[in-house]
């Protein structure tokens, strides 16, 4: 059985599914990519957002949302980091 994700993990998942849509994603994406409820995915895309990590975007159609650089940022570092503990068989 999977362990429980952590709170960094879940923000890493966000921001992996706003990047990987080449940073425009509808938040119906980001519910399905990120498997969280619709309530804690608004938790947190609201959190990113005062964060500075995620812009939200109105369109025509609805809601999209963006990576800043802030964001990119954090996907970099979290990488490195999660290489680190990896590469020390820590993970």
């Amino acid at each position: 059985m999977n362990k429980k994700r952590d709170r960094l993990q879940v923000i890493h998942d966000i921001l992996k599914a706003i990047q990987d849509k080449n940073g425009k994603i509808k938040p119906t994406h980001i519910l399905y990519k990120s498997n969280l409820s619709h309530q804690m995915m608004e938790e947190y895309l609201n959190e990113l957002i005062e964060g500075g990590f995620v812009i939200e975007n109105q369109t025509p159609s609805g809601k999209t949302y963006s990576l800043t650089e802030k964001g990119f940022d954090y996907l970099k570092q979290y990488k490195l980091i999660t290489d680190f503990v990896e590469s020390f068989g820590l993970s």
